[in-house]
């Protein structure tokens, strides 16, 4: 479905099988989606994928009360089209393998192996279709000693290392390991794994086959580690856990203000002269142990407290008002209900509203019909922006079931053969 006088979106030649579920995958898919892939995502028949059930929270619906869809599965599954087939029957398989056969790419996170049992592996699938891009996300890949351990981010998030530099020091209050308050190893596995499909597409150009892409929760994990894997592996110090603050530049943490706290992001000398300037405090900027960064850094402890007996002498909205225009970044620390309402976020178009059209419930399944009892749906926009191909809004999140008459028929299945198909389980 293309949305009249919009061109078409970048990936729109490109059809997607989506054999993933929960976050990493769905992600991954959706952000083909978004720039305009045909993604059909397929799921086990009544349940579903694991995240319409992940709840509270709730859809809305039309009367005020919860459904049983949760919020969860909106987050990752826009512009995709469900069908449901039950993989363990042999029927089920042959669908799989007939739609493998017409898409160019495969997106699947079952376990390593799980998938050789039905025939839809990669060996198996490229020998139908050699040109098919089959991406594999698992927890810890398909080689190595865990390799056929199930991953879970949180599992990830403590393994890679990412919580012992996550949270307040074991001295402070509150002191302790913590987890980031989103599953960041699964999106950032999502955007990987998206980067590394393009480039299989754009490799198939020059050579005209497929590959396997092995992402791995824990690769990815480990390599978000960044700067601060970088120090460790070439100096052997250990990175602590230290709030808000940053291991290499200072200031650039939270404050206490007179009405609450800001964040303070000075990445280099002549912000925090500019910052000294406004403040009145100039004298820091001259006093040797503030001059440089480095120094900075060295005198943490001296420092930061000097600069909190300042900040709370004004409220947030007056440091901010005070020293935006002087090119020294600063912020507050809103909840969701303040970054949302924020007149920026609202001038990008970040939340956006896809009506829930009730005609299109007529081909899902019975027994989801019942649940798709809200109008709209809202989810936050993709952060991509291209100017001559923009990302649109095709499908929302779909019920399950959804679309498998629409896409059976595209496979050349005729309607007794889809009603006997459903009648025995199958789809």
């Amino acid at each position: 479905m293309t949305l009249p006088n919009t061109p078409q979106g970048a990936l729109s030649h490109l059809k997607v099988l989506d054999l993933s579920r929960v976050l990493a995958g769905p992600w991954c898919t959706q952000m083909l989606a978004d720039m305009g892939a045909d993604v059909v995502k397929v799921e086990r028949p009544v349940a579903g994928d694991d995240t319409r059930h992940w709840g509270p929270p709730f859809m809305p619906g039309a009367d005020g009360r919860p459904t049983q869809d949760a919020t969860y599965f909106t987050a990752c599954n826009r512009n995709k089209r469900s069908i449901t087939i039950d993989m363990a029957k042999e029927e089920g398989q042959a669908l799989i393998r007939q739609m493998a056969v017409r898409s160019d790419i495969l997106v699947e996170n079952f376990k390593v192996g799980g998938l050789a049992h039905y025939g839809l592996d990669y060996a198996s699938l490229k020998a139908l279709n050699p040109r098919l891009i089959y991406c594999s996300i698992t927890g810890f890949g398909q080689t190595g000693p865990y390799a056929e351990r199930a991953g879970y981010d949180l599992m990830i998030q403590a393994m890679s290392g990412m919580m012992s530099i996550t949270g307040r020091a074991d001295g402070e209050p509150g002191g302790g390991p913590q987890r980031a308050g989103v599953a960041i190893t699964d999106v950032f596995t999502g955007i990987y794994a998206t980067s590394a499909i393009l480039a299989a597409v754009e490799m198939r150009h020059r050579t005209g086959e497929g590959q396997h892409i092995d992402m791995a929760l824990l690769d990815v994990g480990m390599a978000i580690l960044a700067n601060q894997a970088a120090g460790f592996i070439n100096t052997g110090a250990e990175p602590q856990r230290m709030g808000n603050a940053h291991p290499s530049l200072v200031p650039y943490q939270d404050f206490p203000t007179l009405d609450g706290a800001m964040l303070l992001a000075i990445g280099n000398d002549g912000q925090f002269a500019r910052f000294c300037q406004a403040a009145g405090r100039l004298e820091w900027a001259q006093d040797p142990r503030f001059t440089t960064n480095p120094r900075r850094v060295e005198n943490r402890s001296t420092l930061i407290p000097l600069m909190m007996e300042v900040t709370r002498t004004r409220s947030t909205d007056a440091w901010i008002a005070l020293l935006e225009d002087k090119a020294v970044p600063c912020g507050p620390i809103n909840t969701l209900a303040r970054a949302f309402a924020d007149p920026q976020v609202q001038a990008r178009g970040l939340v956006q509203n896809q009506r829930v059209a009730r005609v299109e419930y007529a081909q899902a399944a019975p027994e989801t019909i019942a649940n798709a009892s809200y109008e709209s749906i809202r989810t936050v926009a993709s952060p991509i922006r291209l100017s001559a191909a923009p990302v649109q809004l095709r499908y929302p999140p779909p019920a399950l079931g959804e679309h498998t008459q629409v896409v059976l028929t595209e496979l050349g299945l005729d309607a007794g053969q889809i009603q006997d198909l459903q009648a025995r389980g199958i789809v």
